[in-house]
């Protein structure tokens, strides 16, 4: 009888240890998981418990699972990361981005194109950021991070983004290291002098507070060498934006009009360490940079959108559509999916996202890639034709199902996927 009873309690609790390992709130099953940090490029199923990734593997089981997403012939990445958008939205005229018309609230952007985080690309300067905080980051289901523009009111356009006299890297690292978990850059933009002030500034903040700087180059007529910009002022792990923009005579192009290459010191850029993000904007990508670049196989390291209303409506339109742009000019599908979650992810020093590492935050995009004939153009009117078309499924956001295309998910309770 001491025997049987002790082979029962065995058999108890191994019966029990065996529920609680398939107790899931969500498994995505059959999927292609495609994590580039993890090298993983299979089909695989994903397990989420207690908003985060618990489990990578094959064949889970869903004996116990709240929820199951089907994902049979369709892709599954890390919650795709857009470094590069403008989300200050406000009411305030006259104020463009920071507060004003031209920003866009997150969450009606985001979840249906994957996106699970953005980085607010320098709508708010030290003065407003607490302002955009309150009324946008901390109102938001996406996750909203942040890059300190170098004027302290932010991008409000026009003349109050030249003044130099606004310019206080002080401030801005005092405010990014009182705010670690949300700012993670310093933007510099739309400066017209030919003076180095904003950069210098927006480095030495940057030193302070041990983030990157973002640069959106241009507005000075004749243009500043953007050699000069790359060896001498930015630093390894700076960000060049809008890198495939054909802006001239206000800034420098990518392509040697002379060769139809790369300009050599771009490679040199690229060697010291400077990341290139797409920052596709409404006129700051041209395909007379891009295609020349990609048959080079000079590839972005990270792709954004530069998202507000007017290149939302415009060729840039979102992010799933930049990333079918790349896929169609011959960037290889998990390059594609690297640029828009891991990378991003280490340019900002967030390497908890951008990857399905068991216990990394539960942000998972599902998603398909159409087969088809489509038509994608840029804002100077060139079109190329293509074949491919991601779209979103399914996204996951924090352990919870925050949107579903066709009903993917069983039973389908969106936001409630999670206990």
């Amino acid at each position: 009888m001491k025997k049987f009873f002790l082979f029962c309690t065995a058999a108890a609790c191994m019966f029990s240890f065996t529920v609680q390992a398939q107790h899931y709130s969500i498994v995505i099953k059959g999927g292609h998981v495609i994590d580039p940090k993890n090298n993983v490029d299979k089909v695989m199923d994903v397990a989420i418990l207690n908003g985060k990734v618990a489990k990578v593997a094959s064949n889970i089981s869903t004996a116990d699972a709240a929820q199951v997403v089907d994902a049979k012939g369709l892709y599954v990445s890390p919650g795709l990361i857009d470094m590069h958008s403008h989300n200050f939205q406000g009411t305030t005229p006259d104020h463009y981005l920071s507060d004003g018309f031209s920003a866009l609230n997150p969450d009606g952007f985001t979840f249906r194109v994957g996106v699970t985080t953005v980085v607010d690309a320098g709508s708010s300067g030290w003065k407003s950021f607490p302002k955009f905080k309150k009324n946008v980051i901390d109102q938001s289901k996406t996750r909203v991070l942040a890059m300190l523009n170098i004027i302290g009111e932010g991008m409000r356009g026009g003349a109050y983004e030249q003044d130099t006299t606004d310019m206080n890297s002080k401030m801005l690292a005092m405010v990014a290291n009182n705010n670690k978990k949300i700012i993670v850059g310093i933007k510099v933009a739309h400066y017209e002098g030919h003076e180095w002030t904003p950069v210098d500034h927006a480095v030495a903040a940057g030193v302070k507070a041990d983030i990157p700087v973002m640069v959106d180059f241009g507005g000075a007529t004749p243009a500043l060498s953007l050699e000069e910009l790359f060896t001498t002022h930015l630093r390894k792990g700076d960000i060049f934006t809008h890198c495939f923009g054909a802006l001239a005579p206000s800034r420098e192009e990518m392509i040697d009009k002379a060769t139809g290459k790369v300009k050599p010191y771009f490679y040199t850029a690229r060697k010291k360490g400077i990341i290139f993000d797409v920052g596709y904007g409404g006129i700051s990508f041209a395909y007379s940079q891009a295609l020349p670049a990609m048959k080079e196989g000079f590839y972005p390291n990270t792709l954004s959108t530069d998202i507000h209303t007017g290149s939302m409506n415009n060729a840039m339109k979102d992010m799933m559509s930049v990333m079918s742009k790349f896929l169609n000019m011959g960037m290889p599908l998990k390059d594609v999916i690297k640029a828009s979650t891991w990378a991003p992810a280490q340019a900002i020093k967030m390497e908890e996202l951008g990857n399905l590492s068991e216990g990394s935050p539960a942000d998972v995009t599902v998603f398909d890639i159409r087969k088809g004939k489509f038509g994608f153009f840029d804002y100077t009117g060139h079109k190329e034709s293509g074949t491919q078309k991601f779209e979103c499924e399914v996204t996951i956001r924090d352990g919870k199902v925050v949107y579903d295309l066709n009903g993917n998910t069983s039973p389908i309770a969106l936001g409630k996927g999670d206990h």
